[in-house]
């Protein structure tokens, strides 16, 4: 019997065509590039095929390689589905969906299904991270978490996932210690008072950007900081203002005060996971479950 690649092999092999460089493939799998290396080699001499294509000026997969790769992720995928069963079976655990939450979309909104989720299907568990945008991405990518719950971003990044829109988030004016302001504000509003924003390198800080952009100057700059928990401490303290999601203020204080947009600002909510991922059956029941809270048909987006 000719002797079978290991599962260490594939799943190398696997890495390598998300991440056709060996140096960033290796960091991926976690072992050393020159392990790394080796596991590839193994895997072409059992095999008698040439996968990887090696030059000075890099490495790509050849014909055969590529061929390979959709085979390998297949049996894989089947391989992860098969095991997650037979464990959910014998031992009947629970399935644990890790959920990434844009960091400014609140991992807060999140409580509500969670109990929810503890209630009425308590043969799936939530744990949930609060993440930036390149977290997220690259968490999604790496498979450190089962799907995401983000705003609509980089949409040519996620095109091998499933992307389902479950709800408009509208954003709003906090500036509770501003108290000369009309009850709708203008971008001229704004203006005319510091502004509590996100990092420079924060997607947040971008679709901010963009909003004042084509109306003028940003509203000077009061602080940047990471999360819409510590904006709104912030604005509650300083006579500034940040522009928050309804929803977020909403859950965290329901008599907090805020002020509608003149012109609005709203960011298109999703969930995001990959499409043949082994717990989609899992998956599937937390975003019929989301798009049902939300009164939204679960259709992915084109």
């Amino acid at each position: 019997m000719n002797e079978l690649p290991s599962i260490q092999q594939l799943e190398c092999f696997i890495i390598y065509g998300r991440i056709p460089n060996f140096t960033q493939a290796a960091a991926a799998a976690n072992i050393t590039q020159s392990a790394f290396s080796m596991q590839i080699k193994n895997l072409e001499r059992q095999l008698g095929v040439r996968l990887i294509e090696r030059s000075n000026r890099g490495s790509h997969l050849t014909p055969a390689g590529e061929h390979f790769l959709a085979d390998a992720q297949q049996w894989m995928n089947g391989l992860r589905q098969l095991v997650a069963k037979a464990q959910s079976e014998a031992a009947r655990t629970p399935v644990t969906l890790h959920i990434g939450v844009l960091r400014s979309l609140g991992d807060v909104l999140m409580n509500q299904h969670i109990a929810y989720f503890q209630q009425h299907h308590k043969d799936i568990n939530l744990t949930v991270y609060d993440m930036t945008a390149d977290d997220l991405l690259d968490a999604l990518r790496n498979d450190r978490i089962d799907l995401a719950s983000t705003h609509l971003l980089r949409a040519e990044a996620l095109k091998e996932y499933e992307i389902i829109h479950f709800c408009w988030d509208r954003m709003v004016y906090f500036a509770p210690a501003v108290t000369d302001l009309p009850d709708v504000v203008s971008i001229a509003d704004m203006q005319g008072q510091p502004l509590v924003s996100y990092p420079q390198n924060d997607f947040m800080n971008t679709v901010i950007r963009d909003y004042f952009q084509p109306h003028g100057n940003m509203p000077s700059m009061a602080a940047r900081l990471a999360t819409p928990y510590a904006m709104m401490h912030y604005c509650c303290h300083n006579r500034a203002g940040a522009l928050l999601s309804k929803r977020l203020l909403h859950e965290l204080d329901p008599d907090a005060s805020s002020h509608p947009l003149a012109q609005d600002l709203r960011l298109d909510s999703c969930t995001v996971y990959r499409k043949d991922h082994p717990k989609r059956a899992a998956i599937e029941v937390y975003v019929r479950y989301i798009c049902q809270h939300f009164h939204c048909a679960p259709s992915p987006l084109p």
